[in-house]
């Protein structure tokens, strides 16, 4: 006898039971839809790439946490671990057959081999949605206004989302002298909700001085609002340009659109990826901040310089959606429902299979999905499965029933019956249940 193997997977990957693949699809479903009300248009990537595409523009510890390889042909290739690098390079690939700006989104797996928590897997899926080829506070915006637009689409509850710009802090390490640690710098602080105050100016001491540390942890705090923080954070930059500008620029539509409550400017975003240029940003769930940013990005203007010479600014965020789904689990918000089924016609008679399926195609002409159970058995079994499924409604018929032309529908949820109705009667009478 042959031994049998573990159904064991790898750690940080999961298998996805269908209540939880339903919930999945029903909020990709609805992030597209929301993607597509603003223009963006829908593009994939391959899952594997050229190692050397991939590493350079993501960070020491991301590369680090890449799946790399050598295949059969001895060629180096890696997982993407996000969909912006090989966004970067499907622009410079294929600029020639695209019109600027450009407006995708992208959901799709990535991999990365870090630690495992809550939320945060090996494999998991990334939400994108970009604008390339146009460097202004307008596309900016429209981002900003697609996170808000998108989050209120799946009914998440609280949530702020908080912005910054890179331009400022790096001209504040200007005048502080220690720009030649910024990517250090910036890191460390993207962590201080992670590790907190102190173990960020321990780091902090150590990449420059505790002075120099202070004052780092001094232009990160917030002011009492989004105005007094900018103006804080101006002067002590250097004074206005083009980054402060932008600022008030993005905040000037925000309050045009009364919208005060919704954005949030916190020095202390940063974004940990090397490729952010300008403005970045991240979204925290309210009622569970603890579980990190929800969505995330900014500009990189200078991203797809690794593939082309032609310029491509870009901006764009990206929704975690493990992560998001977590958390919306943890809060009891998250839908159970286990079958996308409306409707099961019964076998009472196998005799009749044949017409069973003829009323699942009239209920499915109807708009309502239907399936019918495959075998003869009694009503216990049957009425055991749908419950299992989660399907609210059952059609029972018998030759009785076909001689008459006439079916009955059941509530399985309130068990009540709807005996001797005419197909149009029990299609119409199952929509208003299903409403």
């Amino acid at each position: 006898m042959s031994k049998i193997i573990e159904p064991k997977i790898l750690k940080g990957f999961r298998d996805f039971l269908p209540a939880t693949e339903i919930e999945r699809k029903r909020v990709i479903r609805l992030l597209e839809d929301t993607f597509e009300g603003y223009g963006f248009v829908p593009i994939d990537t391959p899952v594997l790439e050229y190692t050397e595409v991939l590493l350079g523009k993501g960070s020491g510890e991301t590369d680090k946490q890449m799946y790399r390889f050598f295949d059969n042909g001895k060629r180096d290739v890696a997982l993407r671990f996000d969909l912006t690098i090989p966004f970067a390079r499907y622009m410079a690939k294929n600029r020639s057959d695209l019109y600027l700006p450009f407006k995708r989104y992208h959901i799709n797996k990535v991999w990365r081999g870090e630690n495992t928590q809550k939320g945060r897997y090996r494999e998991f899926t990334q939400c994108d949605f970009d604008i390339v080829g146009t460097d202004c506070a307008s596309a900016d915006f429209e981002i900003l206004m697609m996170m808000r637009r998108s989050l209120k689409a799946l009914n998440v509850p609280g949530c702020t989302i908080h912005l910054n710009h890179r331009g400022i802090f790096n001209r504040f390490l200007d005048a502080l002298g220690v720009r030649e640690q910024s990517e250090e710098v910036l890191r460390t602080v993207d962590k201080l909700a992670k590790i907190g105050r102190d173990e960020v100016l321990r780091l902090l001491t150590e990449l420059s001085s505790a002075e120099s540390a202070e004052k780092i942890l001094d232009f990160i705090k917030k002011e009492e609002n989004f105005t007094a923080t900018l103006d804080k954070l101006e002067r002590l930059a250097g004074g206005p340009a083009e980054d402060t500008q932008r600022l008030r620029e993005i905040y000037g539509f925000i309050t045009q659109l009364g919208l005060e409550d919704a954005f949030e400017l916190n020095p202390s975003i940063t974004r940990g990826l090397d490729y952010y240029t300008g403005i970045v940003f991240e979204t925290f769930l309210d009622e569970l901040p603890s579980i990190g940013s929800v969505c995330s990005g900014g500009r990189y203007n200078n991203l797809a310089g690794l593939y082309t010479k032609e310029s491509l600014p870009g901006v764009g965020s990206s929704i975690g959606l493990d992560r998001l789904m977590a958390g919306l689990e943890e809060l009891g918000y998250a839908s159970d429902k286990s079958s996308k089924t409306d409707v099961i016609i019964l076998n009472m008679d196998g005799s009749l299979v044949g017409h069973y399926h003829k009323l699942a195609e009239d209920f499915r002409e109807a708009g309502l999905n239907c399936e019918v159970y495959h075998e003869t058995k009694k009503f216990g079994p049957q009425f055991k499965f749908a419950e299992a499924k989660g399907i609210p409604l059952a059609i029972i018929c018998g030759s009785n029933e076909v001689e008459a032309g006439v079916v009955n529908l059941k509530n399985m949820n309130t068990r009540e019956n709807f005996d001797g109705l005419t197909l149009t009667d029990a299609i119409k009478k199952a929509g208003e249940l299903i409403d």
